[in-house]
């Protein structure tokens, strides 16, 4: 009698074996998102940089008459929206390549619960900057 164990045969295919192993259709939606904010972020970095510039050395008032302006309200959201987007993104994959067991999951929640509760803050903030100088004309 052989002690070694019984060797079976699986008749699957290699598809067969590599469903459910990884992300299957997932990946090129997200490499996809990571680009497009990527790119997004190129010209509302360059607006904000050149902004803060103009901005130097200017009073809390002037700061708040510019924030009250339509345009720049709605570039200061995109450019928010687009950096926790994006870090969002990077964060998951960084989560998903590095941590394992059962701290991924709760990793992974807190990454996106941690994100979207900065980026909602940020938004909160331009609203109010908003609503402040438009209601101080």
């Amino acid at each position: 009698m052989n002690a070694s164990a019984p060797h079976i045969e699986v008749m699957r295919s290699q598809l067969g074996r590599a469903r459910g192993l990884g992300a299957g259709h997932s990946g090129v939606g997200h490499w996809w998102a990571e680009r497009v904010t990527a790119a997004s972020l190129l010209p509302l970095s360059t607006w904000f940089v050149v902004q803060m510039f103009r901005l130097g050395g200017a009073d809390h008032a002037e700061v708040v008459k510019w924030g009250s302006k339509p345009v720049n309200a709605t570039m200061l959201i995109a450019l928010i929206i687009s950096t926790f987007y994006h870090a969002q993104l990077g964060l998951q994959v960084i989560v998903d390549d590095y941590v394992h067991g059962k701290a991924h999951l709760p990793t992974r929640l807190l990454v996106k619960i941690g994100t979207s509760l900065l980026g909602l803050l940020g938004v909160i903030a331009v609203i109010k900057l908003f609503v402040r100088g438009s209601t101080a004309k």
